[in-house]
């Protein structure tokens, strides 16, 4: 059977998990699309016709598997502020630039852009957009529509409304305020309840069953009007056919004014961000451990904001909240996203009459809900566990964009992010000098532990502006691969990158791979976080006390072998000073240790210099040392290359075992008694060096120095190391004892 016909077949198999699926997320979509386009001023039914159009379009010709698109929390905003500058039919054209400005960033493969964005101020921005949505939201679940200037006006107000929520005049405005706080209560302590058949429907679709419920209880058992104040009720919702018949003209008048592009620029700059942010989380969701081509999402996304446009609707954005529903219900492929969009356009056909019986307190409950989650106080604690100085840079963001606007906000982040940084590493010319230099270097390693491995060096530093780099870098590679990250020569790296590298270690643990960072144990951290920023530490200062996340992971490696692990630097390295690969070379430390209780066995993190002044290298590797119980011949054991094929020529003959053809043509042996070495390497020692991956062995004639690449070793090298040091220490040694 063809590949093809394996996936025909695959997906006709999932079909009715994705069609289930897509019925759940409808039922999340319908509510918060409604409750997200009157948040923005904008007809409820705009925001079924984002979703609609976003969930076809993206379905079709997006580069994501399990995401579900639509009207976005994050966009409220941005399209209150268009909706109001602008007018309706401005601000459609608005959403048209917006859609063709992102469909231009995915053909020019700028989905990297968000990444130059720290993460504290997009942490920032959303807590905004969170008090925004609750700022203003709260009122009229509380049936309190009151229009103020400036955000931080709707927050302000909210203890009056609080207060006077149930002393209106006006019943109608009462039951309005009753319909918003239980509607509130559903969504806070639905999760809470833990019945599989009550959750078989989501919270937002409880509200909206249980508001239509009420108003026909009122309607056909008690035969009175609905209590609810007509101001407060959902109103216009258009059949199908009257969708079509008025879709409304853009007005693109004022796209030579400064409000109609900020209008734009705001709304690319929230929708490619809520985007990308979305499809990096769910991907770490896909049971299929798939990864999405993010360019190819974009101009998806871009095609189906300007179709939505067209036909009246909002930005189409790929939203989180219903993509986890979606792959906890059983979505494997786009098509649940096309079904959720098909349920939708049922609902309406159907049931758009009964819609207006839904209470807006009951949407802005919803809303309500949303918001708080995006500025939820534990977030500050977080943020604040990954440090003080992340806190400056998310309230500086937050700040700013509650009292100016979103772009000002997400600039200002980045500002004082930079600002911080060169605070913390005093040297301003660290990132002047280096920003635009190659700082990553990559190459494939075809021996070691795995035929298939990458290592990668960072040098400089590594932050939100350059990160791009490296994640060029590591998309490139298979997530089924071997990866090191050697941070070791990088002085400075910032919280955003540490962020990434944890997401990029669970991608790869997900899917076969092994993802590793080394180079950080000499580097300085105000906190325990994994997440939190790094500072190469002066060669003069004692390591920190707290651990790296590589430092811990040796320490449980030490308990798992039996073995004693010290983090320390340390100086004392003379017993190194015997081995001829330290003959030109300066050892500056050691450190990461770890040995047995007879110190038989010690491996360890070195570094040392080769050269002076100018030429002066810094050189950091892992390398093991192994204790013989007899003295043997001194000598160096290589695979032989081209370059030690010039040096025969200059005189360093390679000593060649008789009878062992395979071992003389593979390995390079040097040693200045020749007859000992010869007589040493018995037929065992022989097959051993043949039979196991290429390592440097030397010998000072009492003990091996043994390691593979001058870097510093994974966990699961230095695994590989201690390993292949103990069977040629027990091969030595019956070989000595035999010889005895």
């Amino acid at each position: 059977m063809s590949p093809k016909e394996n996936k025909i077949a695959s997906f006709f198999k999932t079909l009715p998990k994705n069609i289930f699926s897509g019925f759940v997320v409808s039922l999340i979509a319908l509510p918060l699309g409604l409750g997200l386009a009157m948040a923005s001023e904008a007809p409820p039914i705009a925001g079924i016709i984002t979703a609609v159009v976003g969930g076809i379009m993206v379905s079709i010709l997006g580069g994501s598997h399990v995401t579900i698109t639509g009207p976005g929390n994050g966009l409220v905003g941005g399209l209150l502020i268009a909706m109001t500058v602008l007018g309706p039919f401005g601000a459609y054209a608005a959403i048209i630039t917006s859609g063709i400005v992102l469909l231009v960033l995915g053909f020019l493969r700028l989905g990297k852009l968000a990444d130059f964005f720290p993460s504290s101020a997009i942490q920032g921005m959303l807590a905004a957009i969170g008090l925004i949505i609750l700022g203003k939201q709260f009122h009229i679940m509380l049936g309190n529509q009151i229009k103020r200037e400036g955000n931080i006006d709707y927050l302000l107000e909210i203890p009056s409304t609080i207060k006077g929520a149930f002393l209106y005049d006006n019943t109608g405005f009462t039951y309005a305020a009753i319909a918003g706080v239980i509607s509130l209560a559903i969504m806070v302590f639905y999760s809470k309840i833990r019945n599989k058949y009550l959750q078989l429907i989501p919270a937002p679709m409880w509200i909206v069953l249980l508001s239509i419920g009420f108003s026909y209880y009122y309607e056909l058992v008690l035969q009175l009007p609905n209590p609810i104040d007509a101001a407060y009720m959902i109103s216009n919702i258009p059949a199908l056919g009257e969708i079509v018949s008025d879709i409304p003209t853009p007005d693109f008048s004022a796209i030579g004014s400064l409000p109609f592009w900020s209008s734009v620029v705001a709304l690319t700059l929230i929708a490619s961000i809520e985007s990308l942010l979305s499809i990096k989380a769910v991907d770490k969701l896909d049971p299929q451990k798939r990864r999405s081509n993010i360019n190819r999402d974009l101009k998806a996304l871009g095609l189906a904001t300007v179709g939505s446009g067209f036909l009246g609707g909002l930005n189409v954005v790929t939203v989180i909240a219903r993509s986890s529903v979606n792959v906890n219900n059983g979505g494997t492929n786009r098509s649940a996203n096309f079904f959720h969009a098909s349920f939708l356009v049922l609902f309406i056909a159907l049931f758009s009459t009964q819609l207006t019986r839904i209470p807006l307190p009951a949407l802005m409950a919803i809303l309500v809900y949303t918001g708080y989650k995006l500025a939820s106080p534990v977030m500050i604690g977080k943020i604040f566990s990954i440090g003080r100085e992340q806190l400056i840079i998310f309230f500086g963001t937050l700040i700013t964009t509650l009292f100016l606007d979103l772009i000002t906000g997400i600039i200002v982040g980045i500002i004082i992010t930079f600002i911080i940084h060169v605070i913390v590493t005093k040297n301003f010319t660290l990132f002047i000098r280096n920003v635009l230099k190659p700082n990553v270097l990559m190459f494939k390693e075809s021996e070691g532990i795995s035929e298939n491995s990458y290592y990668v060096s960072i040098k400089h530093f590594c932050t939100f502006l350059n990160f791009y780099k490296l994640k060029e870098k590591l998309d490139a590679i298979s997530e089924d691969t071997d990866v090191v990250l050697d941070f070791s020569m990088c002085e400075f790296v910032d919280h955003t990158v540490m962020e990434n590298l944890h997401n990029y270690q669970e991608l790869f643990s997900k899917r076969g791979g092994h993802f590793e960072v080394t180079g950080l144990d000499m580097h300085d951290t105000k906190s325990e976080h994994p997440f939190a920023l790094r500072r190469l530490l002066p060669i003069p200062n004692v390591i920190k006390n707290s651990l790296t996340r590589r430092q811990v992971a040796l320490e449980e490696l030490a308990k798992d072998y039996h073995l004693e692990y010290d983090a320390q630097k340390s100086t004392e390295v003379h017993f190194l000073e015997t081995f001829f690969t330290f003959k030109t070379k300066t050892i500056e430390r050691i450190a990461n240790r770890l040995s047995n209780s007879e110190n038989i066995i010690n491996t360890f993190d070195i570094t040392f210099s080769e050269g002076e002044f100018i030429a002066k290298e810094i050189v950091r590797t892992t390398m093991l040392i192994i204790k013989l119980p007899e003295e043997i011949p001194t000598f160096t054991v290589d695979k032989e290359g081209l370059l030690e094929k010039f040096y025969a020529l200059a005189g360093e003959n390679d000593i060649n075992i008789k009878g062992h053809s395979d071992f003389s043509n593979r390995f390079y042996l040097l040693g200045d008694n020749e007859l000992a070495i010869r007589a040493f390497f018995s037929d065992e020692i022989i097959h051993f060096f043949e039979s196991n991956p290429y390592y440097h062995v030397e010998s000072n004639g009492k003990q091996l120095l043994i390691f593979n690449k001058e870097r510093l070793a994974s966990i699961k090298e230095i695994k590989a190391l201690l390993d292949y040091g103990k069977r040629l220490r027990q091969v030595i040694c019956t070989e000595t004892e035999t010889t005895l």
